[in-house]
């Protein structure tokens, strides 16, 4: 949802007017799309190893594409975006039969099995990493390298510097597990930063987004290693919380990989090893081949490889900078910029460009 609204965001600051069309998950997300119209439709869950809710889960897919094409009739789109997940499923369905031009946004490093299933009758796939796999050579010509969208707020960092840290002074430290939190990180990272060095362990201050379920736990286990932590259940002030990091410790999510590689912000990457097709491994794998991360299989994930993997970063300024400034190099800052060009582009005929390739934003006039 993140880079649907920093798309929503741009083309809004161009002067086109923009509505979200998702289900009731896709719309919770606090502060993504306070200014923007908002439509609520059903779109069906399929899940794979639970075929008895198949037929159900059609029926509502349907009837979130009747709901759809009532909406274009009175909205009338020039273009439909989806993002991935059943709930862009509906819309993009109302779109191929009301004959409006389409794309899909593919944040992560392997197609979705959504953008699978519409890639052959949308007009442009837009990605994000230069390899990605499971999309088919024959959709070569329609594809479009445009990176992933961030907030502005994000954006804004890529000039600042990489905040300052001296040997004896704070390290400050971010972990986050997505939107949800992570279970793993929670066990693991504070047991992971007891096993420091005493003299970095008191440098430490670390800002932790965890479960509900796991918050008290925590807590309770920071305050039992006299770590300075700041633990909090969602955290809103995304932007402002990279400000001031030194070091990430997270998952491999598409939006946090983008964020920080726009930011430039080293990091600690432990990949959901349940993730479809294991995205989040493919995702990660970019940044840390630039040396601006360190991956960790969940399965390796221990106190002491943490410690071990703290320590060769940490107690070297020096390197922990280069990190930084390696993470920056694979970032693609003009990512909102170059997807709204090709959504304006949408309804016009556009020559196509090889994959790999971003087009450049004249040829969008």
């Amino acid at each position: 949802m993140v880079p649907a609204a920093a798309l929503a965001e741009e083309l809004t600051k161009r002067g086109h007017r923009v509505a979200l069309v998702s289900d009731a998950r896709g719309v919770r997300f606090p502060g993504l799309f306070d200014d923007i119209q908002t439509h609520v439709i059903p779109a069906g869950r399929f899940q794979v190893r639970k075929p008895l809710g198949w037929p159900g889960a059609i029926r509502e897919m349907w009837r979130g594409r009747a709901m759809a094409r009532q909406l274009y009739r009175t909205f009338k789109p020039a273009a439909v975006i989806g993002f991935g997940g059943y709930p862009a499923l509906p819309a993009l369905l109302a779109a191929f039969v009301n004959h409006i031009p389409t794309a899909v946004h593919e944040q992560n490093a392997v197609l979705g099995r959504v953008n699978r299933l519409v890639a052959g009758r949308v007009d442009a796939i837009a990605t994000s990493y230069d390899r990605t796999a499971r999309l088919a050579a024959k959709y070569e010509g329609k594809t479009h390298l445009v990176g992933n969208p961030v907030r502005e707020a994000v954006l804004a960092l890529r000039t600042r510097p990489y905040p300052l840290l001296e040997e004896d002074g704070i390290f400050r430290v971010l972990v986050t597990g997505g939107s949800q939190g992570a279970s793993i990180l929670s066990r693991v990272v504070p047991d992971g930063l007891a096993m420091l060095p005493v003299t970095f362990r008191r440098r430490l201050q670390v800002t932790h987004q965890a479960r509900i379920e796991d918050i008290d736990a925590v807590r309770a286990k920071y305050a039992e290693h006299q770590i300075p932590a700041e633990l909090a259940t969602y955290l809103p002030d995304m932007p402002a919380q990279l400000a001031w990091a030194h070091l990430v410790i997270a998952r491999a999510g598409a939006s946090t990989i983008a964020e920080l590689t726009v930011a430039g912000r080293p990091a600690i990457l432990v990949p959901l090893p349940s993730a479809t097709d294991d995205h989040q491994t493919a995702n990660a794998r970019e940044i840390t081949q630039a040396g601006g991360a360190r991956t960790i299989p969940q399965g390796d994930f221990t106190a002491k490889e943490l410690a071990k993997q703290m320590q060769r970063l940490g107690l070297d300024p020096a390197a922990l900078e280069n990190a930084a400034g390696r993470a920056k190099s694979v970032g693609r800052p003009n990512a909102v910029s170059d997807l709204a060009d090709l959504v304006e582009s949408l309804d016009a005929p556009v020559a196509r460009l090889p994959v790999g390739v971003s087009r450049p934003k004249q040829a969008f006039a």
